[in-house]
């Protein structure tokens, strides 16, 4: 699965500590997620989404 953390977090100015902060994972996770060398699972999908004030569609598509 493909995703716009990246762009979504870089409009906010946030790091990915600071997200990985604000959605309690690791950094580590946050890259992983970015580099889509893991699927988070839908909790943790609509918290990133949340936190980034988008919608889980707007920043996760195939």
């Amino acid at each position: 699965m493909k995703n716009n953390i990246y762009l979504k977090r870089k409009e906010h100015g946030m790091s990915q500590l600071e997200l990985a902060e604000r959605v309690s994972v690791t950094r580590q996770t946050i890259n992983a997620v970015e580099n889509n060398k893991y699927d988070p699972s839908l909790k943790l999908a609509m918290n990133i989404a949340k936190v980034l004030k988008v919608s889980v569609e707007e920043l996760f598509f195939e």
